[in-house]
């Protein structure tokens, strides 16, 4: 398992009420999984909408469970934002 830092911008980091915590995942969606469970609620809504960064790398159209997780990597949860 690799130990990463998920991120939370705009919408994701008001419903987590965080702006970033540790976790430890193999792939994306294992961390997903572990956000889901630590937040259930507003936050697991919220990801259904999001896109995803990996170390800077957008996932795009990536099946999560493809992609893996670098130890001390970081994820960025990405929300639709308005404007531009």
């Amino acid at each position: 398992m690799a130990k990463v830092t998920v991120r939370y911008w705009a919408a994701a980091k008001a419903a987590a009420q965080v702006a970033e915590e540790p976790y430890e995942a193999a792939t994306l969606a294992q961390a997903l999984d572990a956000v889901r469970e630590r937040h259930p609620g507003e936050l697991t809504r919220v990801l259904k909408r999001c896109s995803f960064l990996i170390d800077g790398d957008p996932v795009g159209m990536r099946e999560h469970e493809t992609v893996r997780l670098a130890d001390g990597g970081t994820v960025e949860v990405l929300p639709p934002f308005a404007g531009g």
